[in-house]
């Protein structure tokens, strides 16, 4: 269930500072520095089209990369800011954060949902309503899930499902302390307009 740990090439970049993260744009780079791990800040550039074709699959604050630098060893490392053109929306700059294997960091993870087909709310006409797309859990460096699973095996119109209600890979945890809301089974609208009529002629008597 761990990611496949994917590959950011980037160059040195010579020179800090404006002028050369200017320079660095004009030649089709997008400026960016990798920082932590108690070494000195390095500046870097990356490929801005390739940049700008990874941040568009989406998750990319939440994607563990293998920094490859020409003459130097690779390095895992986290985005943890990209700053954009205000006008173009286009990337300007990265932060990358140096990570260990055994580093502990926080991520939002997607979730999935399997079984559908055995969620008898689901077959009477009942709405999956998902409230988190994805949730927030602090997991291992070296260990990232790609997701986590909901069962809706046996689920029923009014079921809700917690946080607490998902085995989370071993290792993982969530970083909001309490049992919160992932998704519901919803009634369907016509049960739920009748709901309302009954509730409403009851009113009335």
């Amino acid at each position: 269930m761990a990611k496949e740990i994917e590959n950011l090439d980037a160059v040195v970049r010579t020179g800090t500072g404006k002028g050369a993260a200017r320079q660095a744009r004009r030649e089709g780079y997008v400026p960016g520095i990798v920082y932590g791990d108690g070494k000195d800040p390095q500046p870097i550039n990356v490929d801005f089209n390739k940049l700008l074709t990874r941040l568009r699959r989406g998750r990319f604050l939440s994607t563990l990369f293998n920094l490859k630098v020409e003459g130097q060893e690779d390095v895992r490392v986290i985005c943890r800011s990209v700053q954009r053109d205000v006008v173009r929306d286009m990337p300007t700059h990265i932060d990358l954060m140096r990570a260990h294997r055994a580093s502990r960091i926080s991520l939002f993870i997607h979730v999935t949902f399997e079984n559908h087909e055995a969620a008898p709310g689901l077959k009477r006409g009942g709405t999956l309503t998902v409230v988190r797309p994805e949730v927030e859990l602090e997991v291992l460096a070296g260990d990232i899930p790609d997701h986590i699973t909901v069962d809706l095996t046996g689920k029923q119109i009014g079921d809700v499902i917690h946080i607490e209600d998902v085995t989370l890979p071993l290792g993982a945890k969530p970083t909001i302390d309490r049992n919160f809301v992932i998704a519901n089974i919803a009634a369907p609208s016509g049960l739920r307009s009748a709901d309302n009529e009954e509730e409403a002629e009851t009113d009335a008597e």
